[in-house]
């Protein structure tokens, strides 16, 4: 359980911040970019949830999205080591990907058969769906990019990769199973 006395504590005053670990590091550093993508992530998931353009199943299984996503950021706050940790720490499994295929594998079930790239867009929460999956796409990048510099879990970037997947094909079913998607006309406007 997590409690929060105090929101503010101004250790962060000089532009520092603390991992889970205690450690403390630059807030620009790549480690706190990834997870700070994946709260932008995790917050453009709760305007999706706000705004109530979904289906009750669909608003679940973003909640579910949503917690995944703190587990995320809670992976990413604590650097691996060699070292035996003093508790278990919290790390994204692999079973919370295989989640994300399954639901995937049933909504494109749903759909039709795609014919050609969509533009983002046609309802209100297929236009949410999808600028939460280019979020998801930048925050992928961003935990790459510390991956090239220090360990990751790969649970990680695996579920940021099928996140998207399954946002897209989420949108696509908010758009009338696809019928109503917005279809990419290639050289129309020239």
């Amino acid at each position: 359980m997590v409690h929060l006395n105090r929101i503010y504590t101004k250790t962060g005053d000089r532009g520092e911040t603390s991992l889970g670990d205690g450690s403390r590091v630059p807030k620009t550093g790549q480690r706190v970019k990834a997870f700070g993508a994946v709260d932008e992530l995790n917050a453009s998931l709760g305007v999706v949830i706000a705004l109530g353009a979904l289906s009750e199943s669909f608003r679940q299984r973003l909640l579910a999205i949503q917690n995944d996503l703190f587990d995320l950021g809670a992976d990413l706050c604590l650097p691996e080591t060699e070292e035996s940790p003093e508790y278990t720490p919290l790390r994204v499994l692999d079973s919370q990907v295989e989640r994300l295929e399954r639901e995937i594998d049933e909504d494109t079930s749903q759909l039709e058969p795609l014919n050609s790239f969509i533009l983002p867009g046609g309802g209100v929460g297929a236009a949410l769906l999808h600028q939460a999956r280019t979020v998801c796409r930048r925050a992928e990048i961003d935990v790459l990019a510390l991956a090239d510099q220090e360990t990751v879990n790969g649970a990680v970037i695996r579920y940021l990769n099928r996140l998207s997947d399954l946002l897209f094909t989420m949108a696509r079913r908010c758009n009338s199973e696809g019928r109503n998607d917005v279809l990419w006309v290639p050289g129309s406007n020239r």
